[in-house]
């Protein structure tokens, strides 16, 4: 059986190439996602604690168009 080295090393080199940029392109949406998601939610209240927050009012909430897209990407409103 006769094996061609430089067919050997192309495929060798294409195979690391595709793992390494697979993991790459992983790694990447990855972080996309843990930018897009909300704050993270807080565990459930134990004992006699309650659970408060504030809702905000309609508008102007102090946001910049950065946290507002991601908002919208995260909620889709």
């Amino acid at each position: 059986m006769i094996v061609s080295v430089p067919k050997t090393v192309r495929k060798l080199y294409f195979m690391i190439m595709f793992v390494a940029l697979s993991y790459l392109l992983y790694s990447a949406m990855s972080w996309i996602g843990e930018w897009i998601s909300p704050i993270e939610n807080y565990g459930i209240p134990e004992g006699t604690a309650v659970r408060a927050f504030d809702h905000a009012d309609r508008g102007d909430d102090g946001l910049d168009t950065r946290q507002r897209l991601r908002f919208y990407y995260w909620y889709g409103e």
